[in-house]
C-alpha cells in the first residue's frame, strides 16, 4: 500500500510561483507512475500533469503547459509541481496519485488509472 502526502500549498498573487511536492511511502517509488489532478469548488476533478517511472516521459494539460512542471526525484521518493506564472483559475485542491502503469495521454489523464491517491494540498491563487 503507497501513502502519498502532498505539502507546499498556499496562498500566491496572481504571477507567483509555488512549488508542490509528494512524498511516498509504502511501496516501491520508482515502479509507480506519478500524476497532479486538481479540483476547483463547484467542478470536476481535472487532470494536470504525469511523469513515467523514469522521468522521461511527461505529459501536462494545455491549460498549465508551459507554465507548470513536473519532476521526481526517486531516491528520495517524491515527486515535485513547480507551478509558475499562477493564475486565479489555478485555485484548487491539488492530489497527487500513483499507477502502476504508464500509457499513452488518453490513458493517464483519467483518474481511474491511478491506484493511489493523497488528500491535497489547497493552492489559491489571488488576483
Amino acid at each position: 500500500q503507497v501513502q502519498l502526502v502532498e505539502s507546499g500549498g498556499g496562498l500566491v498573487q496572481t504571477g507567483g510561483s509555488l512549488r508542490l511536492s509528494c512524498a511516498a511511502s509504502g511501496g516501491t517509488f520508482s515502479s509507480y507512475a506519478m500524476g497532479w489532478f486538481r479540483q476547483a469548488p463547484g467542478k470536476e476533478r481535472e487532470f494536470v500533469t504525469v511523469i513515467s517511472w523514469s522521468g522521461i516521459r511527461t505529459y501536462y494539460a494545455d491549460s498549465v503547459k508551459g507554465r507548470f512542471t513536473i519532476s521526481r526525484d526517486n531516491a528520495n521518493n517524491t515527486v515535485y509541481l513547480q507551478m509558475n506564472s499562477l493564475k486565479p483559475e489555478d485555485t484548487a485542491v491539488y492530489y497527487c496519485a500513483a499507477a502502476v502503469s504508464f500509457g499513452d495521454i488518453a490513458t493517464m489523464r483519467w483518474g481511474p488509472a491511478y491506484e493511489y491517491w493523497g488528500q491535497g494540498t489547497q493552492v489559491t491563487v489571488s488576483s
